[in-house]
């Protein structure tokens, strides 16, 4: 090796110690806010249960529905790719992945709902239910991934019972075992940021009575009116309801119908795809973006029930609507039946296997430093990673097949889906 030659430089090293002084606040502020995503496992979906109808068997009974409606209106891979207009080549493989899926685990996101869905006469038996099933789902190994309620909103006229359904199902996990890693909470209908810190005052307290660790519980922030996107004042309201929640907010999820209304959309227009609905998510998505909070998408209301001809075109509607989220990087959405977990299933599947090759490819050469017809960035190798490893995770891909042709393991994907904060400003070579 020949001797290094010496390059001339103008300033002094105290300027860049005097400029990384200058700069500690923000530097701290920054990993503060955006410490990025937390690499944990990101559900595909959201289904909601009313609390009156929550059971045992909820999760079994909602695969086994959605088995008997593909048995009855798409008996083979064929008939639901013509349905759906899945490629030929996509056909098969989609089709068995969502049979074993819903064989396997039907819901990876359980909510049960005790606000616009619960009509229960007493909340209080249903809320201590709740949290029995749950307990026992996991420990039985029946559960899904991720469980836990949506309680009432911290509105005057329903606050109290709120709180109390909330303290009774904490309570009851708390009394069974403790809380489980999979838990969700969900406040509904959050309008100012203070509701937001009321949340989690009310959580501080109640990790201080069972002697729980401080932050241990978290929670979505639902969105759901108007002025949960811009506050009277002009300014992104959901962003500083991601600051009021101190650390504690987990999700962001839309509310299509919800929002839909408070906006004054005719009920007949009231879907995830109208341009208000486009609005709120994009500024959710700004808002949220580097946080570590997620968004999820909202919900259809056509519902896949009736005659073969009906069902197929609710299977067409729910399907196209959740291929529409995931390009636009809303990989979560809500579903409301039994029935739409094939096509949700089918939708994700999809997306995830026809990018595979591609992606697989790009990030391969990109990890071996290896030139080819697109020069990637250590941020698309960071957007190339987190979609295989989502595709891992939902079962849409093997774990065995994204390592055979990306030459990665899964710790090695987890590497580039996850970067320090300066590695994304360095580049490939």
């Amino acid at each position: 090796m020949g001797q290094q030659e010496k390059v001339a430089t103008s300033l002094a090293g105290a300027v860049s110690e005097d400029i990384s002084a200058s700069l500690a606040t923000v530097d701290a502020e920054l990993a503060r806010r955006y410490p990025g995503d937390p690499g944990t496992r990101q559900p595909v979906h959201t289904v909601y249960v009313p609390g009156n109808d929550f059971a045992a068997d909820t999760i079994r009974s909602w695969g086994d529905r959605a088995l008997a409606a593909l048995d009855e209106h798409a008996p083979d891979a064929r008939t639901f790719a013509r349905v759906l207009g899945l490629a030929d080549e996509f056909a098969e493989p989609v089709y068995t992945r969502v049979r074993a899926k819903l064989e396997r685990e039907p819901v990876e996101d359980l909510r049960v709902d005790f606000e616009d869905g619960y009509a229960g006469p007493d909340e209080d038996a249903d809320a201590s239910r709740a949290a029995r099933l749950i307990s026992e789902a996991y420990e039985q190994g029946t559960a899904a991934p991720y469980m836990g309620i949506r309680m009432k909103c911290m509105e005057a006229a329903v606050r109290d019972r709120g709180i109390r359904t909330l303290d009774i199902f904490l309570t009851g996990l708390m009394e069974r075992g403790g809380l489980p890693g999979g838990l969700v909470l969900t406040l509904p209908k959050v309008t100012y940021p203070q509701q937001v810190t009321a949340m989690v005052r009310l959580l501080e307290q109640f990790e201080k009575a069972r002697g729980l660790e401080p932050g241990r519980i978290g929670f979505e922030i639902q969105i759901e009116t108007s002025q949960s996107i811009l506050a009277a004042d002009g300014t992104a309201t959901v962003a500083r309801m991601i600051d009021a929640a101190e650390g504690r907010a987990t999700g962001l999820h839309y509310g299509t119908f919800d929002y839909s209304a408070c906006l004054g959309v005719s009920a007949a227009y009231q879907s995830s795809d109208h341009p208000a609905a486009d609005h709120a998510k994009a500024v959710m998505q700004v808002a949220a973006a580097g946080t570590g909070v997620r968004v999820c998408d909202g919900s259809t209301n056509v519902l896949p029930v009736g005659p073969a001809e009906k069902v197929h075109d609710a299977w067409r509607l729910h399907h196209g609507l959740t291929r529409r989220a995931l390009a636009r990087a809303y990989y979560q959405g809500w579903d409301m039946h039994p029935g739409h977990l094939p096509t949700r299933y089918a939708a994700v599947f999809a997306f995830y296997r026809e990018g595979f090759e591609q992606a697989a490819a790009r990030l391969a050469a990109y990890a071996g430093h290896v030139g080819g017809d697109v020069m990637d960035e250590p941020a698309t190798a960071k957007a190339l990673s987190s979609y295989l490893l989502r595709g891992i995770d939902c079962g849409a891909l093997d774990e065995a097949e994204v390592t055979g042709l990306t030459g990665l393991d899964r710790a090695s994907l987890d590497g580039f889906a996850r970067p320090r904060r300066g590695d994304l400003t360095a580049t490939a070579g």
